[in-house]
């Protein structure tokens, strides 16, 4: 059954005349569900549709419904198809991951272009030939069972993997011999959030930390409680490894092992709800050794740099809101931190122990910078990068004479080199060549006033052909103290071809200039996260780089949110909405999968003074009927187990039951897929052709292929 509403779809070029369409939106079977907290009734009429999508068949005739309307609406659109022809030119280009190096091998990925899924290879020297140890593009259909990640033993013979079915959180690890190739019959299930896992230095087996076996049925939506760290001996089954660690008295808590280069120490990372933090050491070198915790702390961040001997290093905020790094005596009986590396102006972003060296990553208004130190924190130089980009860390072990890293910007793919420890060599080590010319593109960072008086830097991006008023894609994220950096991505590419313009905010909330900058943006400071991204939108349109009716907004998962939240607070800002897997229900996110975690950015709905402040911007509450909104295309994937498709369900459903104007407020729900890892390469395409004539459509773009 179809609720029919007429939607006038008119081009935003005032030479072009409107052209009349009608959009079937499905009917959404409303319920009188209303909860009452703290005095305040909240209505929650779509409640069931959090229901899972494997289980529930209401759900799943909603979400074809649901497709059946937007699909039908997207093959009207004349740059689809365009859009699709040249984003498979785009991504048709060689790349590679980061190598890892392990008892003189070299272990890397790699995609030929359009493999659903990259490849794993390993080579017996650095300039040797390539072979393929694992090639998941024929584990499915439909493309969408992936490599996730993976380790080598510390003598490269064996190779621990996991296996990422359908886009979920959940792993199933598996080991193969290195040298015939053979996968063993070791299997380890309900290890979820990547590889949460550490060889042992002699490679008899590793440690890794799981959960609990879920309830059938309830294996996708339910709290992720109980983690608990094993040791796996290979050979053995899974049932007889050995409990290594646990906190029964904190089932919040999740564990995660590191086991030192020279295989002495077994490091425990346990996180908790308040951001609390701790560390325990196993001496592995005594039998039956029990954690000894060395670090305990609430509100600071810690990161485990590595090791040297008995020594650990650590970034952290202790004293320190942009990071400083300190290092841990393990054999003190009272082991203190001692500081190796002192805070700076600048954000220490990461920091490894490479070839006797600490190599800290270094955030300069979101642009990085690499600084070499000694062990004992004295300068000792930087790295030469080549150009102003990003560099997600130099990768190798405390003995190796070489390192590994990547450099992309967002007119540079993604390209790997090393660098020699020894002669401060930088050198490619695998350079791609994309179907595209990265001159033609002018990458530039202002700085404009949010509504409070902070200054917030934006990157802008566009050809350098483009001049006055273009159609403009805006992006941030604004939480969990994670930085956007540039980046680059084919599918932008294809946006920027067409005489669009990227802009990237650094809105608060993420980690551009440290803890301050992330606390300004979280729990009861949410709102500015809020006013800095309609601040930048607001300077686009003032500076002329684009103008009212050309500018479009995306973000994904907090960014979803973000999207959200904006949205209902200034509609008549914006033209077009892409928010993708967003956290929409505020009063409920933290029922369900992951969503405990948030509660430290977002605040504890049960709690009066976070409820209260939640309801004032949760996207699915505050859609305000009688207001003109801007095009919606929401997007989400049926089988997301990190922010639960119901969210976004729930928000459509809300849109769809309002009178907010006549343009459209659809939602894209891809199948077998998650929260976006493991999404195969042709999904990918699909998706951003249609996200990208969606918001051409809108922004008054005229879509023509390359070349004409």
């Amino acid at each position: 059954m179809y609720r029919h509403a007429l939607v006038a779809i008119a081009c935003l070029m005032s030479t072009t005349a409107a052209v009349a369409q009608t959009i079937a939106y499905p009917e959404t079977r409303t319920v009188p569900q209303v909860d009452e907290q703290f005095g305040v009734k909240v209505a929650d009429p779509y409640r069931w549709l959090e229901n899972d999508v494997r289980n529930d068949p209401q759900v799943a005739a909603w979400v074809a419904a649901e497709n059946k309307a937007t699909d039908a609406y997207l093959s009207t659109l004349p740059g689809r198809d365009i859009f699709k022809r040249r984003l498979t030119a785009l991504f048709d280009y060689e790349r590679f991951g980061v190598p890892n190096r392990e008892g003189g091998r070299y272990f890397y990925s790699r995609n030929s272009g359009l493999q659903n899924q990259s490849v794993l290879y390993v080579r017996d020297s650095l300039t040797g030939p390539g072979r393929v140890l694992i090639d998941p593009n024929g584990w499915s259909k439909d493309g969408a069972t992936a490599l996730a990640e993976w380790s080598p033993s510390k003598d490269g013979k064996k190779l621990l993997y996991s296996i990422q079915d359908g886009g979920s959180d959940w792993r199933k690890l598996r080991v193969l011999d290195v040298d015939t190739g053979r996968i063993l019959d070791d299997q380890i299930d309900w290890v979820k959030y990547g590889l949460t896992a550490s060889w042992a230095k002699d490679g008899s087996g590793f440690y890794y930390s799981r959960f609990p076996t879920p309830e059938k049925g309830q294996e996708f939506q339910s709290q992720n409680l109980n983690s608990r760290l094993y040791f796996h001996k290979l050979g053995t089954p899974q049932s007889a490894d050995r409990l290594v660690h646990e906190r029964p008295d904190q089932p919040k808590y999740t564990l995660s092992p590191s086991v030192t280069d020279d295989g002495r120490w077994l490091v425990i990372g346990i996180d908790g709800p308040g951001n609390h933090a701790e560390y325990a050491v196993v001496d592995l070198t005594k039998p039956n050794d029990r954690p000894r915790t060395i670090i305990n702390t609430d509100d600071v961040d810690w990161g485990l740099s590595g090791a040297k001997g008995n020594t650990l290093y650590f970034t952290t905020t202790q004293g320190a809101p942009r990071l400083r790094v300190v290092a841990i005596d393990l054999t003190s009986p009272t082991p203190t931190p001692r500081e190796v590396v002192a805070e700076d102006k600048a954000v220490l972003g990461g920091a490894n122990l490479v070839g006797q060296r600490l190599f800290a990553t270094y955030l300069v208004d979101a642009k990085t910078e690499v600084r070499r130190f000694t062990l004992d924190g004295k300068p000792d130089g930087t790295i030469a990068l080549p150009g102003i980009g990003t560099v997600g860390g130099v990768g190798g072990d405390l003995d190796d004479n070489e390192g590994f890293f990547a450099f992309s910007s967002f007119a540079t793919p993604t390209t790997i080199y090393r660098y020699d420890v020894a002669t401060r060599a930088v050198t490619p080590w695998a350079q791609p060549k994309a179907a595209f010319d990265p001159a033609r593109y002018d990458v530039r960072q202002r700085f404009y006033t949010s509504k409070d008086g902070t200054k917030v830097p934006m990157f802008i991006v566009r050809a350098k052909d483009v001049t006055g008023p273009a159609p403009t894609l805006l992006y941030a994220y604004g939480g969990f103290n994670i930085p956007v950096l540039p980046g680059f991505s084919p599918g932008r590419i294809a946006w920027l071809e067409q005489g669009g313009v990227l802009a990237v905010a650094n809105i608060r909330g993420g980690g551009e200039y440290g803890k301050a900058w992330h606390d300004g943006g979280k729990l009861l400071n949410k709102q500015n996260v809020f006013d800095d991204f309609i601040g930048a939108g607001e300077d686009l349109i003032a500076q002329g780089i684009t103008g009212k009716g050309q500018l479009a907004i995306q973000g994904g998962s907090n960014g979803g949110l973000l999207v959200g939240a904006v949205v209902n607070q200034r509609p008549d800002l914006f033209a077009a909405a892409l928010p993708a897997v967003g956290v929409m229900d505020m009063l409920r996110f933290d029922r369900f999968t992951a969503g405990r975690y948030w509660v430290d950015d977002y605040g504890v709905p049960a709690k009066e003074a976070d409820f209260r402040n939640l309801l004032a911007y949760s996207p699915y509450h505050n859609v305000k009927a009688g207001v003109t909104y801007p095009a919606i295309l929401a997007t989400t994937a049926d089988t997301d187990d990190r922010v639960v498709p119901g969210h976004t369900f729930k928000y459509t459903a809300m849109l769809q039951s309002k009178d907010i104007g006549p343009k459209p407020h659809l939602v894209r729900i891809e199948t077998r897929a998650g929260h976006g890892s493991g999404k195969p390469t042709d999904k990918v395409i699909e998706e951003t052709a249609d996200l990208w004539a969606f918001i051409a459509k809108w922004t008054g773009m005229q879509v023509k292929p390359i070349g004409q």
